[in-house]
C-alpha cells in the first residue's frame, strides 16, 4: 500500500516508517521538523519505497494514498507550549486537512490522540468510555483540548462523510530517538543522570505515570490501522504504573549516577495519576505490551549514551 505518515521524522513516527518500509509498503513521510529530525529516518532515505516531504499539515497537501497515520503534533509540554496557537492549529486545521485528503482518496486514517484527553482523571485506571477532567483554558489546553477536537473531527467526518477512521489514545511512550531536549520525564531523567546533573522532580514525585516502550506502541498503531470494523478510540500504553520518584531512583541506579534529586513546584494541571486500562486493545486488537520497564530503559539508556558521546 501507499502509506502517509505525518510527523514521520519524529520519535514515534520514524519507528513507524521503519516498520512500514520493512513490510514493503510505499511510505511518504511528511514532517515540518519542528520536533522531528531527518536523522531519525536517515537509514530509510536510500530505500526506493520511502519518500520524505518537508511540509506542515496546517497547509493542505494533495497526494494519492491508501492509509494515513496522522502523528503530526508536538507531544512534549516544552514544545507544545512553546507555540500553543500552532499546536492547536495542528489539531484542528491539520487534522481537517488530513481528513479531507482521506475523504478524497478514500484512505483509512488513524489519528494519534493522547491520554491527555482524560486530563487529571477521576477514573483510575482510565477507560475509553471516561470523558475526562480537562481544564479548557489552562496552559496544557492547546494540546489536550486540541486532541479532543481532533477526535471530534474524526467522528464527525465518519458520521457525515463515511470516512474510514481509527482513533488511538497514546499513553507515555519512551525509547531511542527521543530528543535530548524532549522535556518529557524519561528523557529528562536519563540525560540528567548521564551528565551527573541534579534530577529535577516537579512536586513530591508521588504522581504516577505508565511508560510504554516505542516498539510496543508502534505495533499497536499498525494493529489498530489494519483491524476491520473497529474505529476506537482505544488506549495504547503499558499498564505498569510508577511514581515519578521511583522512576528517578531506578534511573540513578541503572546509570550508576551521582546525581541528586531536587524538587520543584508542580506545574498547573499536571495529572496526579495516569494508567491505561487496555482491556479493549487486548480484546479488539490482540495487543498488549511485551517490553518491561527495565529492558526498555536499558535500550533507551544505551541510545542516550551514544548520542551524548557523539556530542
Amino acid at each position: 500500500m501507499r502509506v502517509l505518515v505525518t510527523g514521520g521524522a519524529g520519535f514515534i513516527g520514524s519507528h513507524l516508517c521503519e516498520l512500514l518500509v520493512k513490510a514493503n509498503h510505499e511510505v511518504i513521510c511528511l514532517d515540518n521538523y519542528f520536533t522531528g529530525s531527518k536523522k531519525n529516518v536517515y537509514a530509510l532515505l536510500s530505500r526506493s519505497g520511502f519518500e520524505i516531504i518537508r511540509h506542515d499539515i496546517i497547509n493542505a497537501i494533495d497526494l494519492e494514498v491508501d492509509q494515513i497515520y496522522n502523528l503530526a503534533c508536538p507531544a512534549s509540554p516544552v514544545f507544545y507550549q512553546l507555540n500553543p496557537v500552532r499546536t492547536i492549529q495542528a489539531n484542528v486545521l491539520g487534522v481537517t486537512n488530513m481528513l479531507e485528503l482521506a475523504k478524497r482518496t478514500k484512505a483509512r486514517i488513524l489519528q494519534a490522540s493522547t491520554s491527555e484527553v482524560y486530563g487529571d482523571p477521576h477514573m483510575h485506571p482510565e477507560r475509553e468510555d471516561y470523558w475526562g477532567n480537562v481544564n479548557p483554558i489552562g496552559l496544557r489546553s492547546c494540546y489536550d483540548e486540541g486532541k479532543r477536537v481532533a477526535e471530534a473531527l474524526m467522528m464527525d467526518y465518519h458520521r457525515q462523510f463515511a470516512v474510514d477512521i481509527r482513533i488511538v489514545r497514546i499513553f507515555n511512550t519512551y525509547g531511542p530517538r527521543m530528543a535530548l531536549n524532549d522535556g518529557r520525564v524519561v528523557s529528562n531523567f536519563i540525560v540528567q543522570a548521564l551528565l551527573g546533573e541534579d534530577i529535577t522532580i516537579y512536586g513530591k514525585g508521588e504522581q504516577t505515570r505508565s511508560f510504554c516502550y516505542v516498539s510496543d506502541l508502534v505495533a499497536g498503531l499498525i494493529a489498530m490501522m489494519n483491524v476491520p470494523n473497529f474505529r476506537g478510540p482505544v488506549n495504547l500504553g503499558n499498564p505498569g504504573e510508577f511514581t515519578i520518584l521511583s522512576l528517578a531512583e531506578k534511573i540513578i541506579k541503572m546509570t550508576g549516577s551521582s546525581s541528586k534529586i531536587v524538587f520543584k513546584d508542580l506545574p498547573s494541571d499536571d495529572p496526579v495519576r495516569r494508567r491505561p486500562d487496555i482491556s479493549l486493545a487486548k480484546e479488539k486488537l490482540g495487543w498488549a505490551p511485551t517490553i518491561d520497564i527495565d529492558a526498555g530503559l536499558s535500550r533507551t539508556l544505551e541510545y542516550f549514551r551514544e548520542t551524548l558521546d557523539r556530542g
